[in-house]
């Protein structure tokens, strides 16, 4: 049998997955978790060594899992966490640790950017507001406060670049540095219309352009891998994605008007627009799904930093569940909605992403009375992570004139029914879990055997399969109704 072999670098943990290469049905996986880094207050890194060890790890785990032999994998496609930006040097060494997406040690620069009056100069360009969540200014404060980085800079010594960029550079044993447009588009520095680095973004930041890795068409060939001791040589990568359009691209959103949502650490609903680059009024991200061919597709983004990782934090702060799938049966604990009422979970421990763009915005719980115990605080939780969802529908609904009746969902955290149910409910739409919820890697996988024209785009939807579909339940409707008023009220006071 031959296989394709996806990674998916993700902010929690790295996933190797294998595919069947001659039906493309899912095989097996293998996850390995990295520690988070914090070394202060609203700042969050990953050990670029760490990431780099997990992937040798989990892909040689997954062969002996699987007992496949590594000689078989045709392609690979790797999918990453977007915006976590890298710097390293021309042998692939780290010279700092990563700084990701969710990081806010740049929300002052941003400000002082804001202040200037240059937000429209950026959204034209780029699609994209100003805000931490971005590479450039994550690159700008490398450049300006670590010593080594200063350095190697001058002698032009330093490579940057997004976890794609660094993976493939290890992967080709230094010989491929490169990017593709679905994560290039979030660095704020790539040309939305161009789909290449701008030069006047790039003088605005500071930022050499000998700096960036060359950008690329999404499926292609990024060279082959080379030296390493878990793989053979010359094996083709022949996809790089960015998470979200990869799980847009495995849950087989391939028309315009098509839309998912995945429930990671993060939550992100993205829908296709098609060749249109569509902007926003409302908060929501213009973006690239894929490049192909000579041909882009597009989306429209609405991005919430905290899901998933609002449940790790009960886990692993509070200490209320030992495992985050032990939520569900903690909040069905709550029988009477009523004591609910007035009780919200604002999951905002790295700020406000779409629509309203809060940087500095903090976590709060409120409402809270003598009564309320755990099950009402992880029932708040996963309510808050609907809303913070919600936002993100009304808004989209909004921007696209398009009613969303339904809803493709994917991701770890899609496999609770009750937040499933919860979902469906508050957004007024079906939604639809397939059966692979791991449509990142999925994606990825499927965008490899492209990049080697085994597969043609137009084959993916018979691939796709829907495993449950969750209605409205009649019963929360009008709590609900009447609770998403309250977030909204709440929202307004707390942070705008």
């Amino acid at each position: 049998m031959k296989y394709y072999l996806a990674i998916d670098q993700g902010t929690t943990g790295t996933t190797a997955i294998l595919v069947d290469a001659s039906t493309f049905n899912f095989i097996s996986m293998i996850t390995l978790d990295h520690p988070q880094i914090y070394p202060s207050p609203g700042q969050v890194e990953h050990n670029l060594n760490d990431i780099w060890k997990n992937v040798g790890a989990s892909i040689t785990q997954l062969l002996e899992k699987t007992k496949s032999d590594s000689k078989d994998i045709v392609g690979i496609g790797i999918t990453n966490q977007r915006e976590t930006t890298c710097a390293f040097d021309r042998d692939g060494k780290p010279l700092a640790n990563a700084i990701v997406w969710q990081d806010r040690r740049t929300t002052n620069f941003c400000a002082q950017i804001k202040t200037s009056g240059d937000l429209e100069f950026f959204r034209t360009k780029t699609g994209l507001p100003v805000d931490p969540y971005f590479s450039a200014t994550k690159i700008h404060w490398l450049l300006n406060n670590n010593e080594q980085i200063k350095a190697a800079n001058q002698q032009d010594k330093v490579l940057f670049g997004t976890i794609d960029t660094f993976l493939t550079f290890r992967l080709t044993g230094g010989k491929s540095h490169v990017t593709e447009p679905s994560n290039a588009s979030r660095t704020m520095l790539m040309n939305l219309k161009t789909l290449q680095w701008d030069d006047e973004l790039l003088k605005y930041f500071g930022i050499k352009k000998s700096s960036l890795a060359s950008i690329k068409e999404t499926f292609g060939s990024f060279g082959v891998t080379y030296g390493l001791d878990f793989l053979p040589d010359n094996i083709p990568i022949s996809c790089l994605f960015g998470d979200q359009q990869s799980a847009l691209f495995g849950q087989a959103c391939l028309n315009p008007g098509t839309i998912k949502c995945t429930y990671g650490t993060g939550a992100f609903l993205l829908l296709n627009t098609g060749n249109k680059i569509v902007s926003s009024k409302s908060g929501l991200l213009t973006t690239v799904a894929y490049t192909y061919k000579g041909q882009a597709q597009f989306a429209l983004e609405g991005s919430c930093y905290i899901a998933g990782a609002a449940v790790q934090w009960l886990r692993d702060n509070l200490k209320i569940i030992k495992s985050s799938s032990e939520i569900e049966a903690l909040a069905k604990q709550v029988h009477n909605l009523t004591d609910m009422e007035f009780i919200y979970f604002l999951p905002f421990f790295t700020g406000i992403g779409s629509p309203h763009w809060v940087s500095d915005a903090k976590a709060a719980i409120v409402g809270l009375t003598r009564d309320s115990g755990n099950p009402h605080i992880a029932r708040a939780c996963l309510e808050g992570i609907c809303f913070s969802i919600n936002d993100l529908v009304q808004t989209m609904r909004h921007d696209s004139e398009l009613a969303i009746t339904t809803l493709k969902v994917d991701g770890g955290a899609v496999v609770n029914d009750l937040l499933m149910s919860m979902q469906a409910t508050i957004s007024k739409a079906k939604i639809v879990r397939p059966k692979v919820i791991e449509t990142t890697a999925y994606g990825a996988a499927l965008g490899a055997a492209v990049g080697l024209s085994r597969l043609k785009i137009e084959e993916i939807p018979r691939l796709w399969q829907e495993a449950k579909v969750f209605d409205i339940n009649s019963e929360w409707r009008d709590y609900f109704d009447v609770k998403y008023r309250g977030w909204t009220n709440v929202i307004k006071k707390i942070y705008l």
